[in-house]
């Protein structure tokens, strides 16, 4: 047993099992597009942890870039009439 797991199980934190850890990471590949649709279920645990780091990282990006293009939306409002501005602010909201 590592040092690692046999400190973390006698300061009384509960370890998680290898059969736990290969159940999480199999989840992990369902969700990422990257991985879900790879014809082979043989990805190693590192490469679905590396593609779920890349697919939270490419979300982010996708949530800055949508935010910006309200941002900008909601602005170009003020300079409509303003019974267009509120429809688009009630849809948005």
């Amino acid at each position: 047993m590592s040092s690692r797991r046999s400190r973390s199980t006698q300061s009384g934190v509960s370890r998680i099992s290898d059969d736990q850890i290969a159940d999480l990471v199999s989840q992990l590949q369902r969700l990422i597009p990257e991985l879900r649709n790879r014809h082979s279920n043989k990805v190693s645990a590192s490469k679905v942890l590396h593609e779920t780091c890349n697919y939270i990282r490419s979300l982010h990006k996708e949530v800055d870039d949508l935010s910006d293009r309200l941002s900008e939306l909601l602005e170009s409002t003020d300079n409509m009439n303003t019974a267009q501005a509120e429809i688009i602010r009630s849809l948005l909201m």
